[in-house]
């Protein structure tokens, strides 16, 4: 392969974009945390926070190479023993494009990370906090890295010979959106199913305890996601510039297109979706920040908002408790955004792709329904073996009495508000507080 000088401005920008993707993961952490109600809001943030390091430490000794390594297995995985600790990266003729391969392998320990982070928010509530811990460890290695090599790894990049999907079948994915946002939703099917629904589920109200947190949180994830897709350029450039505003037109459409259907339907426009509106614009625009234009990208946006708006209603119908939305978020907005592009990808874009719309016929379609399709199957399977035998060695789920009382202080020794004196007037307060303070006025 032919390697290149390094571009200080490029490399600055993917370590300012790798950093932005990182923070993504507390803002999943607030947004989750705020869904989810009082009594295991710590839980909630603490499932995010422990995958970092529990990711961060994995992808370090083997990910990077069993995603980015050389291929060992008709395109299914690289050599997890290549890059192993990252060997090798430090020096300076390990280069990807125009940037350092280790900048590349940080940038993606951070998408490494938000796609098994993703996942927990279908078993919000319920599920064995040792058993997340062990989860993560077990999804991200036989089914996250893995699929990272099928559609991240290209022929002649990091490594000689790539993945199946991006190289073969040469399904697009810009940024994740079968990788991270498919894989993550089928996963996150796969587990709730296992672990069942929560106590009360579908007859006890579960409302959302913080929607400032959820807002906050949403916030954060769409101005991290400018990282996630403009950085997948790996470079400062036109790529980057597109993929910017992509990525800020869909997401907005997505909102609109949100409450638009929440006025329509259920006669109020919430904040709630409007927090929601704004993930599935970012779920839908991932795969195809770089094939689109901006008015494909509206259409995309319009199309996740609409779409995951109404898909969230399916568990209740279909009676699995992804408790967070997941699956009809992420699942559902991974799908629109990955097919999409098989039909509004636009010639005159940076991936120069001509879709259904554009002239090209159904050849880029299939080929996006084809990818789309093995990640999902893949993911869903493994994940189901993973939490049964999981289940079965060690128990997913809290028992009841938790799951009643509070998750946080019997799981973490913690609670989120500690409002123990916070509008209490008892006589000892008084006796402390008011009956000094006329003493001293009379003084």
């Amino acid at each position: 392969m032919e390697l290149l000088d390094i571009d200080t401005g490029d490399t600055a920008w993917v370590l300012i974009s790798a950093a932005l993707v990182l923070l993504m993961t507390p803002a999943l952490a607030f947004f989750y945390g705020g869904m989810v109600r009082a009594k295991s809001v710590l839980n909630m943030l603490m499932m995010s926070i422990t995958t970092m390091g529990v990711v961060g430490v994995l992808w370090v000794a083997v990910g990077f190479s069993m995603a980015f390594g050389e291929d060992v297995g008709g395109g299914l995985l690289g050599n997890p023993f290549e890059y192993a600790f990252l060997n090798g990266l430090m020096s300076p003729d390990a280069i990807v494009g125009t940037i350092p391969t280790a900048v590349f392998a940080g940038f993606q320990a951070a998408f490494a990370i938000i796609a098994v982070a993703l996942i927990s928010g279908a078993v919000a509530d319920r599920m064995k906090f040792s058993a997340w811990v062990v989860f993560a460890a077990v999804w991200a290695l036989l089914v996250y890295f893995p699929a990272a090599h099928w559609v991240f790894s290209f022929d002649d990049s990091v490594s000689t010979t790539g993945g199946f999907i991006a190289n073969s079948i040469q399904a697009m994915d810009f940024a994740g959106g079968t990788a991270i946002h498919i894989n993550a939703g089928a996963a996150a099917l796969a587990l709730a199913l296992v672990l069942g629904p929560r106590l009360g589920f579908g007859s006890v109200p579960m409302r959302p305890h913080n929607l400032t947190l959820v807002m906050l949180g949403a916030g954060l994830l769409w101005f991290g996601w400018f990282g996630f897709n403009a950085g997948s350029a790996l470079g400062a450039g036109t790529l980057a510039g597109v993929a910017w505003i992509n990525t800020l037109t869909a997401t907005a459409a997505a909102m609109l297109g949100w409450l638009v259907v929440e006025r329509l339907r259920d006669g109020h426009a919430t904040s709630l979706g409007a927090a929601s509106g704004i993930v599935a614009g970012l779920v839908g625009i991932t795969p195809a920040a770089d094939s689109v234009s901006p008015l494909g990208a509206i259409v995309i946006g319009v199309l996740a908002g609409v779409a995951c708006a109404y898909a969230i209603s399916l568990k209740n119908r279909l009676g699995y408790d992804d408790s967070l939305d997941v699956v009809g978020v992420h699942l559902v907005g991974g799908l629109v955004g990955t097919l999409a592009i098989g039909l509004l990808a636009d010639p005159a874009s940076p991936a120069e792709t001509a879709g259904l719309f554009y002239g090209g016929g159904v050849d880029q379609l299939w080929r996006q329904f084809l990818g789309a399709a093995v990640v999902l199957v893949y993911s869903f399977v493994v994940t189901y073996v993973i939490a049964k035998v999981l289940d079965r060695a060690m128990g997913l789920r809290i028992p009841q009495s938790v799951e009643t009382h509070g998750i946080d202080t019997a799981v973490h020794a913690e609670t989120g508000y500690d409002l123990s004196h916070v509008g209490y007037s008892t006589y000892g307060v008084r006796q402390t507080l008011i009956v000094p303070a006329r003493e001293d006025a009379r003084s």
